[in-house]
């Protein structure tokens, strides 16, 4: 089995070492029967200097660069983890990704390009490297119908059509550091490849197996 994982930012930053090592020793554990890629994104980290950078002038293009050095920074938090199991660098594009499933069992990356969340990166990802299942691990436990932290009665989906999901995510401003459980643009890659994904709260790494397996509470993705 081919398995994508995107990963928040903020759910890796906010841990020490051995939070970090619990995390690679679930992705571990998965890879010992498939072939495992993680997409981490930028998190606190991101939004501090992008804020910062922001602040002094600099454009969105500018601050998507910085994002994406941030988001890098963590994957190789991830990697340090990982040790043998893992690429000793982020690869910088998907055919680099694809290229590095090849001689690793995990494959873990960071941002790739301007104007792309690591939402939309995994997603396009998965549909490169033909995966079986995509979950979304991030700071919030599935799709709502508003943001939750703002709105007290956003009800959460449990299952959700590709269709649907694009709607919702439509409303997200597309700015650097932005904070969305999913992007419009990963919802659409999501919708047009069909790959089945699931929207799971991250700092539970029991999701990482439940996403993969089914029983979770977050929200599934799916056609059916």
């Amino acid at each position: 089995m081919i398995l994508v994982f995107s990963l928040g930012g903020s759910v890796l930053s906010r841990l020490g070492p051995d939070g970090i090592r619990d995390f690679a020793d679930a992705f571990i554990m998965l890879a010992r029967e498939s072939q495992v890629y993680v997409v981490v994104g930028g998190g606190l980290l991101a939004r501090e200097y992008i804020g910062k950078a922001r602040s002094l002038g600099a454009s969105e293009a500018f601050c998507d660069r910085i994002g994406i050095c941030a988001t890098r920074l963590n994957a190789m938090l991830l990697i340090a983890a990982l040790g043998d199991w893992a690429n000793l660098e982020p690869p910088d594009s998907y055919l680099k990704a694809l290229e590095r499933g090849v001689e690793k069992k995990i494959v873990v990356m960071g941002g790739v390009a301007p104007g792309q969340t690591t939402d939309t990166v995994a997603a396009i990802l998965a549909e490169y490297v033909h995966a079986h299942r995509l979950i979304v691990a991030t700071s919030v436990d599935g799709v709502y119908t508003a943001d939750p932290e703002i709105d007290p009665s956003a009800k959460k989906y449990s299952r959700i059509t590709p269709k649907e999901l694009v709607s919702l995510s439509s409303a997200t401003e597309m700015k650097a550091g932005s904070r969305s459980p999913i992007d419009a643009l990963a919802a659409k890659i999501i919708e047009r490849s069909g790959i089945p994904t699931a929207v799971v709260y991250g700092g539970d790494i029991k999701n990482l197996k439940k996403g993969v397996e089914g029983g979770h509470t977050g929200t599934e993705v799916s056609i059916t």
